[in-house]
């Protein structure tokens, strides 16, 4: 049986995850049928799991901000919407070539190429459209279509998924490489979830760069974990296949360095993300997710 901490944490989560997939399926509630299956293919992708990691970081640092996590929930289902739509992209053939994600057939197995390529591309600008539309102070809106431009772009998430193909392609990746790479592939999207979340509640610079060193870390301590486990997970587990690192001759953190210094990597840039929650009051169920995510199993 659980201990009172643990069922206040699991209560919190669960009331967030709620709150985040109810707005996410008022979004994409596409019914009009002449705009099908590509509206189909996006709900469903959206709609088939996941830790909805990126938009709980959102709406925890708007309300560790002292915001409104109501006037950020718009900005949480935005970025959301961009984590699925590289996804989608990730797994087409060009790209990872994945026929599973999180247990259910992935979007082009399921709609075909052309129609996940299409729901890709929708979810992305519908993210914007969404940020926009969000009913904030025009400058705060402004600011996070900014931010999501960024991160989500060739300075961002784009150009780490260019340098992550790069690396493919030889055999002499340093470290200092891979963590360029993933600062921008995985890294962004993370840090552009925190700072929406203090945007939105109008933080101070001291926390808007605690939100960032938070960020830096832990997407560090997160790739790792993800390579750790595309070694040693199952795909029950991961809802997906595993290996594919290793059959697309990918550097990883566990190729450079070995599980155990992996291991070692993720958990000392887990404690920094810890010590930068600390400019943060009101922090325990945020520190313990960040915990909990260096003992993941998928």
């Amino acid at each position: 049986m659980k201990n009172n901490i643990y069922e206040t944490y699991d209560q919190h989560f669960e009331s967030l995850r709620n709150f985040i997939n109810v707005s996410l399926d008022d979004y994409l509630g596409i019914d009009n049928p002449q705009l099908q299956p590509v509206g189909e293919a996006m709900a469903y992708s959206v709609g088939i799991g996941g830790k909805r990691v990126r938009p709980i970081l959102t709406l925890e640092f708007c309300r560790m901000c002292g915001g409104n996590i109501i006037d950020a929930i718009p900005f949480a289902c935005a970025i959301e919407m961009i984590h699925t739509y590289s996804l989608i992209h990730d797994d087409l053939p060009c790209m990872d070539d994945d026929d599973y994600r999180r247990g259910k057939e992935s979007c082009h197995k399921k709609y075909g190429y052309a129609n996940a390529v299409l729901a890709g591309d929708a979810l992305l600008t519908y993210a914007f459209q969404i940020a926009s539309d969000a009913g904030v102070n025009p400058s705060i809106a402004l600011l996070a279509v900014r931010l999501l431009s960024e991160y989500a772009g060739i300075y961002g998430m784009i150009g780490g998924q260019n340098m992550d193909l790069q690396n493919e392609q030889t055999d002499d990746v340093k470290l200092d490489t891979i963590k360029f790479t993933h600062k921008l592939k995985t890294g962004a999207l993370i840090r552009c979830a925190c700072e929406l979340g203090c945007t939105v509640a109008g933080a101070s610079n001291k926390q808007i760069l605690a939100a960032r060193e938070y960020a830096e870390n832990f997407g560090i301590a997160f790739q790792i974990v993800d390579d750790i486990l595309d070694v040693v997970g199952t795909p029950e587990e991961l809802g997906k296949k595993v290996g594919v690192d290793a059959e697309n001759n990918k550097a990883t953190y566990v190729t450079l360095l070995g599980i155990e210094e992996a291991k070692n990597l993720a958990k000392k840039h887990t404690e920094k993300a810890l010590k930068a929650l600390d400019a943060f009051d009101d922090n325990k169920f945020l520190k313990e997710a960040t915990v909990n995510s260096l003992s993941r199993h998928k």
